[in-house]
């Protein structure tokens, strides 16, 4: 993509997922019949295609930077589990030298972490419009500052969504109906979607019951009246990612209302 852009080529970037699943039936494959198949598809859809655009230079940085973190979180955590079940099997008086090691490897990835988390705080101000977007989500209640970057990076800045719906469709938190003739199965989310950003979503969401009032008493009373708890949690990852656009389109602060309502 790098090549395509500096040479000033038109692009677009298509889910290689929908071009395989426009094929229909195929049987045997080939780099020449993909390459038909794919001029093809785009050919027909020419209408709808928009072309593809480069995310800046600061975008891209933090997109690095942020699949770098979650490298090593993921990393720190496995540590963290097998000292855990480690101690649940041997006294601590045993094999001490394993203990200590998976310590030391501990402090040394949250120092990598707190160092990663400061150059994404360097990055993001040499952009006034993301550093505004950045300060703006994290009024949210819920939403903290590592969702609030990954939030910009999918969006390109929000640029690249059209409403809140098709991210929520992106993330895997917008619910679909699942009906045939007269079989009216539950409605539910799908499985196609951003594993990270639904991750981070549904941590937003139980944050959001803890601290913000508004939510803790939705989801109470919903749960009282016998909904799922799973799908009114989806509900507030759904209302999270609303107000997220909102403040973002408007460029103004989340204001709570909860507090005067009569």
């Amino acid at each position: 993509m790098m090549f395509l852009d500096e040479q000033n080529f038109p692009f677009t970037v298509v889910s290689g997922l929908e071009i395989k699943r426009s094929m229909g039936i195929r049987r045997g494959k080939s780099d020449k019949t993909d390459s038909k198949l794919i001029a093809e598809y785009v050919y027909e859809k020419r209408e709808k295609i928009k072309l593809f655009e480069m995310p800046s230079a600061t975008l891209r940085a933090l997109k690095k930077l942020a699949s770098y973190r979650e490298r090593l979180v993921q990393e720190r955590a496995g540590f963290k589990t097998r000292i855990k079940e480690f101690k649940e099997v041997f006294p601590d008086t045993e094999f001490v030298f394993y203990t200590e090691s998976h310590k030391k490897i501990i402090e040394c990835l949250d120092k990598e972490i707190q160092g990663i988390d400061n150059e994404i705080r360097k990055l993001i101000k040499k952009e006034e419009k993301l550093h505004r977007q950045y300060k703006l989500i994290q009024t949210i209640k819920g939403i903290g500052p590592q969702t609030a970057i990954i939030m910009i990076v999918l969006t390109k800045g929000f640029s690249s969504f059209e409403n809140w719906r098709k991210f929520a469709s992106f993330s895997g938190t917008a619910p679909y109906p699942n009906e045939s003739g007269l079989y009216k199965g539950k409605t539910k989310t799908s499985n196609l979607a951003n594993k990270q950003i639904k991750s981070l979503l549904t941590l937003c969401a139980e944050s959001a019951i803890q601290h913000n009032p508004e939510m803790r008493l939705y989801y109470q009373r919903k749960v009282e009246e016998g909904k799922n708890k799973m799908s009114v949690l989806n509900t507030i990852r759904n209302k999270l990612i609303a107000r997220v656009f909102a403040v973002a389109k408007r460029n103004t602060p989340y204001v709570e209302t909860f507090g005067f309502a009569s």
